[in-house]
C-alpha cells in the first residue's frame, strides 16, 4: 500500500510544482532561463517534505 501512497503523492507533486513554477514566473514577469532546474528544486523540496510526512504517518500506524 505504501507504493500507492508514494505514487499518488508524486503525481500530485508534479502538478503542484508545475503550478507553483507558473505562478512564480507570472509574478516575476518572465520565464526562467533554466526552467527545468527551478522546477527540479521545487519538486525536490516538496518531495522531501511530503515523503517524510508519509513515512511518519505510516510509522505511527504500526
Amino acid at each position: 500500500m505504501e507504493v500507492v501512497y508514494y505514487t499518488l503523492v508524486a503525481a500530485i507533486l508534479y502538478l503542484v510544482s508545475d503550478w507553483l513554477l507558473d505562478r512564480i514566473e507570472i509574478i516575476r514577469g518572465e520565464r526562467f532561463k533554466h526552467r527545468s532546474i527551478v522546477f527540479f528544486f521545487i519538486i525536490l523540496v516538496l518531495a522531501f517534505i511530503s515523503f517524510n510526512v508519509i513515512k511518519t504517518m505510516l510509522l505511527a500506524q504500526n
